[in-house]
């Protein structure tokens, strides 16, 4: 890990940031404190929003924290495609009670604004999803004091993120829960991402970036084998997803280690966009024939998701959950980072023990 990033948070243990409401400063802080790195989720949410929450944060904590900003999408939808789907959901909006939300509710998620507010009021570290910023954006932010990550899912796009500046780059496997970080939202590679430790090696051997591991982490010792395959740090989101502190509905978190949900699937019922979530109803019934169109899918199933949270029904939610969902705990998340941190300790030492040249027969 850079000196940089180590000054930073003491323990290579860094919460993902979750959007949709889960990460929300009592997580972030609680993270922090207890060592790891905290981070906000902004997207979705508007620029104010945004920085309601910085200062929440700061006010719980005075220990480093990150921001997460997704990245605007190029208009390639096909809005005829987007118009057939909607007709697809007719049902399931007749079902709830409701309207089906405007496709066209906007692409940027207000990124320039959000921009200016981080630049304005600096926090530590700000992350990028959906792809690399500009070197400019990159740039700025680093004259104005913050560490920046971008995530990705190749080696090339690991390398583009090196190109174009960032301190780190996050390095996200199959694995792992909710929307892939891909640069490039192309549906002939679905279902086509390669999993995390081989990633990561390959990610170590094309840049010289620090590498933090992302996806399906939920125990010390996956952390242990992240590092030994050459991370800085490992991010984890579903780990964190199931403590009192996260923002995430009660239905989801308890859908975690439901005997209901046995397993996850990579979907663009949702938003439109690759995303691992829970395998339930709405997931299995339109996840077939929802098309390459983020945000407007986000958009379009908004109020259904919402509605189906109210009414209490899991099977219409995007429950967004990595490979390891369940082993999920219920612990207060800085006991989380406790338990991790011991036993990230335990595999090392295990790890340090082994005869050189190979494990003792």
């Amino acid at each position: 890990m850079s000196s940089a990033l180590t000054d930073l948070f003491p323990l290579p243990i860094v919460q993902a940031p979750m959007a949709g409401g889960v990460s929300v400063p009592q997580l972030a802080a609680a993270v922090s404190e207890a060592g790891g790195l905290g981070f906000l989720a902004a997207g979705y949410k508007t620029a104010d929003g945004m920085y309601q929450e910085i200062k929440q944060l700061r006010g719980l904590t005075g220990r480093p924290f990150g921001v997460n900003l997704f990245m605007p999408q190029p208009e390639y939808a096909d809005s005829a495609a987007v118009e057939v789907y909607a007709h697809q959901l007719a049902g399931e909006a007749a079902w709830y009670e409701i309207e089906l939300g405007d496709p066209d509710s906007g692409r940027d998620d207000g990124y320039d604004a959000k921009l200016a507010v981080l630049l304005d009021n600096p926090v530590p570290v700000v992350s990028f999803h959906f792809g690399a910023p500009t070197s400019e954006v990159l740039e700025s932010l680093r004259r104005a004091g913050t560490f920046t990550l971008v995530t990705a899912t190749t080696p090339d796009e690991a390398l583009a993120v090196q190109r174009a500046g960032a301190d780190a780059v996050i390095v996200q496997g199959i694995e792992a829960g909710g929307h892939q970080g891909t640069h490039r939202d192309n549906p002939e590679t679905d279902g086509t991402g390669i999993g995390l430790l081989s990633l990561v090696a390959q990610v170590r051997e094309t840049v010289s970036l620090p590498i933090v591991a992302a996806g399906g982490i939920m125990r010390g010792s996956q952390i242990a084998a992240a590092l030994a395959a050459g991370a800085s740090a490992a991010q984890l989101g579903t780990a964190f997803l199931a403590t009192p502190e996260s923002g995430a509905n009660a239905l989801h978190k308890q859908a975690l280690t439901n005997p209901l949900f046995v397993r996850t699937e990579l979907t663009r019922a949702f938003s439109g966009r690759p995303a691992r979530g829970l395998v339930n109803r709405f997931l299995r019934e339109h996840g077939p024939y929802a098309p390459a169109a983020y945000p407007e899918v986000h958009h379009l199933t908004s109020p259904l998701r919402k509605k189906a949270a109210a009414s209490g029904d899991a099977q219409g939610m995007a429950l967004w959950a990595g490979q390891g969902h369940r082993m999920a705990r219920e612990l207060p998340a800085g006991q989380l980072v406790e338990v991790l941190a011991a036993e990230l300790e335990s595999a090392a030492t295990a790890l340090s023990a082994l005869p050189k040249g190979g494990a003792s027969r």
